[in-house]
């Protein structure tokens, strides 16, 4: 079976010193040092974004241009590749009580708060380490000591003991040359992280505005349910008091009562569990909203504020993986995970460090700054592992199982979000069908109503054929209730199902610096050229 996208894999090598092909060569000794010494390379994986597969869709068949539409009221929902996903997609459903909901959740919900402080938490993180490991370090001291010495050390026939205070004031340099890649392949992970940490903003977004709209959807719902349970109870009570009427004088037995009365009693059940689900519905919106469950500002939904969007866009394939924040922060663990095995595989080669430091020191204060008190010092340092008893190598191979790892967490997420849509494509068609027969349903039962409120009037049927014809109307709103809202919801998992747009958005400052590859941080378009 083929695969969905070939993956980016680490290039393989023999020997444990061996650099992977791209990188220095396989040179051993001093050969290997001076080549490092002379220009230096970055071994480890050179990760790129993996490509498509073309066989891979999210569609068995092709679909539709149309969900098609109900009998009664209603439009078809028509499919278009071409259609740009609006970042405010919620406000397609044309309701300014979702939309202002919507806008203040995404301003008040600890979720997208705690999400914004991880991702400023990765870019100090990544500014930190830039700062630390591409630049030479600096610093400046100054500081006096109090010595006594004895001069008997120095051969004094008649040692003495001097106390003195010495004071210093130097700058010292040192800078790491990284001649293996490992200072550039560990900024390119923190980096990755700052892009893991940037999408899984924008997925918290996207499930905040989707999970509010389809809270809000259910609520509605659960209210025309509620609504029409209540006329339905209303009928069958009426009904009721009719058949004990009859039953008192004569015209109906003691069964049709009963049955009746069980008819009432069961109806009677369905509200308790209805206003219960209703008042979840309405604290889970006010969780969603970053509010407490009993405020009082929140407002009330029902199916008739909510516009059915007629137009739905359909991303191809290959724009799919570029859109859902999901698909891109698995991306960036893969990316992550490549970095890690670089610095792995950059630790089994020699390492060099310079440092160097200018400053004076003398007896007092006045003479600190004098020619004769300058001090200076250069050095370097050399470090080539030799025997770590295997810790290096083994350092390395669990690397390489992590980068394995996150490319077979990054195959899972993507073949899962291509499910997820062909899913969600096929619940629409499904909810289209089941709305036309819901419809149908009601224009029959409301056909039927209309019959026997005319035949009632002129005395052809009686007050029971009335009532029943009825409740049978009443009955066939709940299911048209439900129906609707499922068209809705998943109408806005599609959207979820998408990527939400997110990248539509202008005034998206938080996303923006990883949304394309060219317009990332300079410093990462500085290593691609330097590699």
């Amino acid at each position: 079976m083929p695969r969905a996208f070939p993956p980016p894999s680490p290039r393989k090598s023999g020997s444990p010193l061996a650099v992977p092909r791209g990188g220095c060569g396989a040179w051993s000794g001093i050969a290997l040092a001076a080549a490092l010494l002379a220009g230096g390379c970055t071994v480890g994986p050179d990760f790129r974004s993996p490509p498509l597969s073309p066989t891979i869709n999210h569609s068995s068949g092709p679909v539709p241009d149309t969900t098609g539409a109900p009998v009664a009221g209603g439009a078809p929902q028509r499919f278009n590749p071409n259609a740009a996903i609006r970042a405010d997609w919620w406000r397609l459903f044309g309701s300014a009580e979702l939309d202002a909901l919507v806008e203040r959740a995404i301003k008040d919900s600890p979720t997208l708060a705690l999400a914004s402080a991880r991702l400023r938490e990765a870019s100090e993180n990544f500014s930190a380490e830039t700062g630390a490991r591409l630049y030479p370090r600096v610093d400046a001291m100054a500081g006096a000591n109090r010595e006594r010495i004895s001069t008997a050390a120095f051969g004094n026939p008649n040692p003495t003991n001097n106390l003195f205070t010495l004071y210093n004031a130097s700058v010292n340099v040192s800078y790491a040359f990284d001649f293996s890649g490992a200072i550039w392949r560990g900024i390119e992970g923190f980096q990755a992280v700052v892009e893991f940490e940037a999408f899984q903003f924008e997925a918290a977004r996207l499930s905040l505005t989707a999970n509010l709209v389809t809270a809000a959807i259910n609520e509605a719902s659960l209210r025309a349910q509620l609504a029409a349970n209540q006329s339905t109870l209303a009928t069958q009570e009426r009904l009721l008091a009719i058949i004990r009427q009859q039953a008192a004088m004569g015209g109906a037995n003691r069964n049709d009562v009963l049955a009746q009365e069980t008819q009432v009693a069961q109806t009677r059940t369905l509200l308790p569990p209805l206003r219960r689900q209703i008042g979840l519905a309405s604290h889970q919106v006010a969780l969603l909203a970053g509010r407490a469950p009993n405020a009082t500002d929140l407002p009330r939904f029902d199916l008739a504020s909510l516009h059915l969007p007629e137009e739905l866009p359909l991303s191809i394939a290959s724009d799919l993986v570029k859109q859902r924040p999901d698909i891109r922060a698995a991306e960036s663990q893969w990316h992550q995970a490549s970095a890690r095995l670089g610095v792995a595989t950059a630790n089994l080669y020699p390492q060099l460090t310079l440092s160097a430091s200018m400053g004076s020191q003398a007896l007092s204060p006045a003479a600190l700054f004098g020619t004769r008190s300058m001090v200076s010092s250069l050095a370097g340092s050399l470090l080539q592992p030799i025997f770590r008893g295997g810790e290096l190598q083994a350092r390395r191979r669990a690397a390489q199982a992590v980068y394995e790892q996150a490319e077979a967490q990054y195959r899972q997420t993507v073949l899962l979000a291509f499910q997820n849509v062909a899913d969600i494509l096929q619940a629409l068609t499904e909810d289209a069908q089941g709305l036309r027969s819901q419809s149908e349903f009601v224009a029959a039962a409301n056909q039927t109503l209309a019959l026997a409120t005319g035949q009632y009037r002129v005395g052809a049927v009686g007050q029971l054929t009335l009532l029943n014809a009825q409740r049978q109307a009443q009955l066939a709103q709940v299911g048209l209730a439900q129906a609707q809202a499922a068209r809705l919801a998943d109408t806005a998992a599609l959207f979820q199902a998408l990527g939400g747009g997110w990248w539509n958005d202008p005034s998206n400052a938080v996303a923006s610096p990883v949304a394309h590859p060219s317009q990332r941080e300079p410093l990462l378009n500085a290593f691609r050229e330097k590699q």
